[in-house]
């Protein structure tokens, strides 16, 4: 029997939540973060914004338009300014949460001074580590630096306690923020898959493309911080299992009243979450691993390609 448009929407978002899990598992395996690039992190990034870029504007914000014009309430003029309003009232609520996070968490900050830094954990201790611990060396220079040292060489016992403390807190706060960020994810990827599965089938790929380097920025600071590979996984875990709850209190919220103006306006607010995500978290996490944009750039591209063809293949 196949699946509902309903419960493919949550299959697509648990899909895409579970991926911080793919990140968060690179702590198993020494070797992987040794390995880990930022020029692959920057480029996944880029990738993935070019997805959601592309599908924002070319086809969620159209639906939009077009579910303000099915209404009857309003004509092609009118639903046009109402898919507009929505777009820009969906990026105010996006800048409104992430107030909400930085107020959370505030080293949740995507500046690029750090990059220069270099060295420390082999770029694995990419965002989080440069902007908290590898720039607080106020009380010792150079004792977050030895304390990461030990804890990369596999000496996590070697650790200072106040850099431990400081690296776990850090790894806690970022999973909260995450998980903040990826409510409205899961339920744009949900309300996208109700109108059109090609649509959600794009939005949860994306998603799950950057929620791998978001696992690996929860799991690698308490990893380092406790020597806990099962600890930094699940705090990880927890991240993206907001997105399945922001799709079922969506869906629990609005199933009862939807219409084709209530479909305006999601979709242009979806569309709007959207574009913000991409210019308020996308764009500088990856240029910070990527300053020279030796690569963001043509994976934005490569990402606006992709997402275009593989509506082009739907319309056939």
């Amino acid at each position: 029997m196949p699946l509902s448009r309903a419960e493919l929407g949550f299959v697509l978002v648990c899909g895409a939540g579970s991926a911080t899990g793919l990140g968060a598992a690179v702590v198993f395996s020494e070797r992987l973060v040794k390995l880990a690039s930022k020029r692959f992190l920057a480029g996944s990034l880029g990738l993935s914004a070019g997805v959601m870029l592309y599908v924002s504007f070319a086809e969620i914000l159209v639906k939009s338009q077009l579910a303000f014009e099915a209404s009857s309430a309003l004509g092609p003029g009118d639903a046009y300014t109402a898919a507009t309003v929505s777009l820009f009232a969906g990026m105010a609520l996006m800048a409104l949460l992430d107030v909400a996070v930085h107020a959370l968490d505030p080293n949740h900050d995507h500046g690029a001074s750090a990059v220069a830094k270099g060295g420390g954990l082999n770029d694995a201790a990419f965002e989080r580590i440069d902007a908290g611990a590898l720039s607080a060396a106020t009380d010792g220079p150079g004792k977050e630096l030895k304390a990461l040292a030990g804890a990369e060489s596999g000496d996590v016992s070697a650790a200072d306690p106040t850099a431990d403390a400081g690296l776990h807190r850090m790894g806690v706060m970022t999973a909260l923020a995450i998980g903040i960020h990826n409510l409205p994810e899961g339920l744009a990827t949900f309300v996208a898959t109700l109108d059109d599965p090609a649509v959600g089938a794009a939005l949860a790929v994306a998603i799950a493309i950057h929620n791998v380097p978001e696992g690996l920025c929860v799991s690698i600071p308490i990893y380092f911080s406790t020597g806990d590979r099962w600890l930094a996984f699940r705090w990880a875990i927890l991240s993206g299992i907001s997105e399945p709850i922001g799709a079922l209190l969506g869906w629990w919220i609005l199933k009862d009243h939807f219409n084709e103006m209530l479909y305006g306006i999601v979709f242009g607010v979806v569309a709007g979450m959207m574009v913000m995500i991409c210019l308020n978290e996308l764009f500088p996490t990856a240029h910070r691993y990527d300053p020279t944009d030796k690569v963001v750039t043509k994976a934005t591209v490569a990402g606006m390609v992709v997402m275009s063809l593989s509506l082009v293949l739907f319309v056939y």
